[in-house]
């Protein structure tokens, strides 16, 4: 409530700002569906575009977190909802992309119920390593699990990472133990006692273990090196092409129905929220980096990523209990 409160307040402080509006849109207050519980990033990110978008517009933004099943009950809550633009939902790769691939039943069809309105942030993953396992690469992760199997592990949090995972068990050849974990907090305390020895995840949760010794980063699962661990070479890089396309996103959606004219109202205001210097400070210090797109952009990436993670899913066998 406290968090709702300060969003609210925001309303008072509007003569900066013009309202982006769209055929009298927004008329009441918005609500920002968020498949997710309060703390992580993608909830992080939320709550610091949020305000923002209430000076925009004058009217409340209220950010309604709704985690459970990998973030899909809240995707498909939003689904459903009134397509006028007054209820909008955080999407992330994992519900979108993986998901409805890996679940018997999501309660959505990714490619047919939302109307893209922008990418948010895009960020790599990255493979982390508990000091005892003998290797600082991929291609020694290769060659140390064909060497040892079974001895292996892999800790991830959410489906995304699940298949990166299994991604890279197919390009080199291996077969890593998968230990799935509810959340990346709990996989991290984990690897860093040796429960696990490797993880792949957001740098957000690692970086500050690799730079204190107490984790060892062997590769970034993704097209470019990152800035907080220049020296981490990507896994195209390190001989694994396959994955010169892997990234992680967070955007916006809104339901399929939404009128072509609030959709580019909402998309203006989130991209003129992107742009200003001290939300991209904010999310840059989440190890994110801002990244905005046109509805269109984001509404190709989104179908080129269902594509290339529903190969994953069915060449590893990959379904969720």
């Amino acid at each position: 409530m406290k968090d709702i409160s300060r969003i609210i307040a925001c309303c008072f402080f509007l003569a900066a700002f013009p309202a982006l509006a769209a055929d009298g849109f927004p008329n009441r207050p918005v609500r920002w569906i968020v498949p997710a519980p309060p703390g992580g990033g993608t909830d992080a990110v939320a709550r610091i575009v949020a305000p923002k978008l209430v000076e925009m517009w004058r009217f409340p933004v209220v950010i309604d977190n709704r985690g459970g099943v990998q973030g899909s009950l809240g995707t498909a809550l939003g689904a459903k909802s009134p397509p006028d633009g007054h209820t909008i939902v955080f999407a992330y790769s994992g519900p979108i992309v993986v998901n409805p691939h890996i679940y018997r039943e999501v309660g959505y069809d990714t490619l047919r119920d939302f109307a893209a309105l922008t990418r948010l942030t895009q960020q790599p993953m990255i493979m982390t390593a508990h000091p005892s396992l003998p290797v600082a690469s991929l291609k020694e992760l290769a060659a140390y699990a064909r060497q040892n199997p079974g001895r292996v592990t892999f800790a991830s949090s959410a489906s995304l990472q699940h298949l990166a995972g299994e991604l890279f068990k197919l390009s080199a050849g291996v077969n890593l133990i998968h230990v799935p974990y509810k959340g990346a907090g709990p996989a991290v305390i984990d690897l860093l006692g040796g429960n696990v020895n490797t993880m792949i995840s957001n740098p957000t949760s690692v970086v500050p273990h690799i730079k204190s010794g107490r984790l060892r980063a062997i590769g970034i699962i993704g097209a470019h090196r990152i800035d907080a661990l220049r020296d981490v070479p990507t896994a195209a890089e390190a001989g694994f092409p396959e994955f010169a396309n892997v990234i992680e996103w967070y955007g916006m959606l809104a339901p399929a129905a939404t009128p072509r004219p609030i959709v580019d109202a909402l998309n203006r205001a989130f991209v003129r929220a992107l742009q200003m210097p001290d939300v991209q400070q904010r999310i840059q210090d989440l190890g994110m980096t801002p990244s905005t797109s046109t509805p269109d952009e984001y509404d190709k990436q989104i179908r080129e990523d269902y594509v290339l993670w529903g190969k994953v899913a069915k060449a590893a066998g990959v379904k969720a209990e």
